[in-house]
């Protein structure tokens, strides 16, 4: 598959130019963010329990680093792929900018299954795919960081090897590690953390509070889902739906969420837990809920059901889980879309955080993280709903909007060498 074959690359390319014409953006800044500074594949060959040798794909693409060293999660999935991994990259530059961090977009990937994989096999291709792309990481070029299939095992593992190679330990080389070898507090949550204060300013906004009849249902219940599912129950609202790739879970009177956390916690499917009503995770998405958080995968609503989505407030945790199509679907039927670039951006804002304690050595207690966190991703709604008020947008194009003005102005400022 090409770079522009997919269509997630595609819909991040029509939504850069949607906004693009919008704001009236220099065509030439534009025709620049189009394509990535870099994309790398690599072999990545593993010795297998049984003696065998597989060769893996992987791959690391560096979109734009005009304010900053790169940043980007690195996915284990068996869907990998060169163009869904170069349009997480350019999600990644407009998130970072969107945000005011001073990092640019990048993302890399494996095409396998982890699940599938032991744990010394695991960390065999982890290593191997390290070497291969430690030409172009490192905490003042390219800082990874988990995604799916990944975790902080993962990156301490990543991290070692790169270190292992340069001679000296280098935990800024990427972020999401345990605590234990240069982490940070609240990274693990801050994802699904940054989705509910979003949640919550968009209900300030619309002069609404989150009650005990307010209803949610999460499409994804892991690293996003199941933080985000925390805080909202503790503000009372009622989670009446989750899901997981098995299947999902709904109870209209409200999921008991400890008892559901602690039943994935042992590796357990959604569709075997007892007790509850099963459906399927497309049934899910079209609830008559207040709420609907699709955190998982890209695409789960595009055109053909987007007309079936009854949620008014729809809170994008996952990386593109609406096609363009369906934002303008679920916007014209009255519903508000809180865009991925700035509803999922907790994520990339604590991992930040890390990093810069990792080069100071010096680390915050959970509070002054969590503080932080919400003034930083407060500051960039607020102009997201001001750009949408402005140029009479929905959310999703004022988010892109809002990142391409500070791109812009950076890009024009450093110029292009050669000129």
């Amino acid at each position: 598959m090409s770079l522009f074959e997919s269509p997630f690359f595609q819909d991040a390319f029509s939504q850069l130019e949607a906004a693009g014409a919008v704001m009236k953006m220099d065509p030439n800044v534009l025709e620049r963010l189009k394509y990535p500074k870099r994309a790398l594949q690599v072999s990545v060959p593993v010795r297998l329990d049984d003696g065998t040798v597989k060769v893996f794909e992987g791959y690391r693409v560096q979109h734009n680093m005009t304010l900053g060293p790169g940043k980007g999660g690195i996915r284990f999935h068996p869907h990998v792929s060169l163009s869904e991994t170069a349009a997480l990259a350019m999600l990644m530059t407009f998130k970072c900018a969107l945000v005011g961090l001073p990092l640019g977009g990048a993302k890399g990937g494996i095409k396998c299954d982890p699940s599938d994989m032991s744990r010394a096999e695991l960390q065999a291709m982890t290593r191997r795919y390290t070497t291969e792309i430690a030409m172009i990481i490192g905490p003042d070029k390219d800082i990874p960081a988990p995604d799916i299939g990944t975790d902080g095992q993962t990156m301490a593992w990543l991290m070692d090897t790169y270190s292992q190679l340069n001679g000296y330990t280098i935990p800024g080389v990427v972020t999401g590690k345990p605590i234990a070898v240069g982490g940070s507090l609240g990274r693990a949550e801050s994802t699904g953390k940054g989705v509910v204060f979003c949640i919550n300013f968009a209900y300030e906004k619309l002069n609404k509070q989150i009650t005990n009849s307010t209803t949610v249902a999460i499409h994804g219940f892991g690293k996003v889902g199941v933080p985000a599912a925390h805080d909202l129950h503790a503000q009372g609202a009622k989670i009446v739906a989750i899901s997981d790739v098995s299947g999902a879970i709904y109870n209209p009177k409200g999921l008991n969420i400890p008892e559901c956390t602690e039943w994935v916690k042992n590796r357990k499917l959604l569709r075997e837990m007892p007790g509850v009503e099963h459906i399927s995770n497309e049934e899910l998405l079209e609830l008559d809920v207040d709420i609907l958080i699709p955190a998982a995968i890209d695409g789960v609503v595009t055109s053909e059901n987007a007309p079936k989505v009854k949620a008014k407030l729809i809170a994008e945790g996952a990386n593109g889980p609406l096609t363009h199509e369906a934002v303008d679907i679920i916007t014209a039927n009255g519903g508000l879309i809180i865009p991925d670039i700035l509803c999922n951006a907790g994520g990339v804002i604590v991992s930040y955080f890390e990093w810069v304690q990792g080069l100071q050595m010096f680390f915050w207690d959970l509070d002054t993280v969590n503080k932080k966190l919400h003034d930083i991703m407060k500051l960039a709604f607020d102009k997201v709903w001001r750009n949408s008020e402005i140029y009479k947008v929905n959310m999703k194009q004022a988010a892109f909007i809002t990142s391409l003005q500070r791109l812009e102005g950076a890009m024009k400022l450093r110029g292009m060498w050669p000129g």
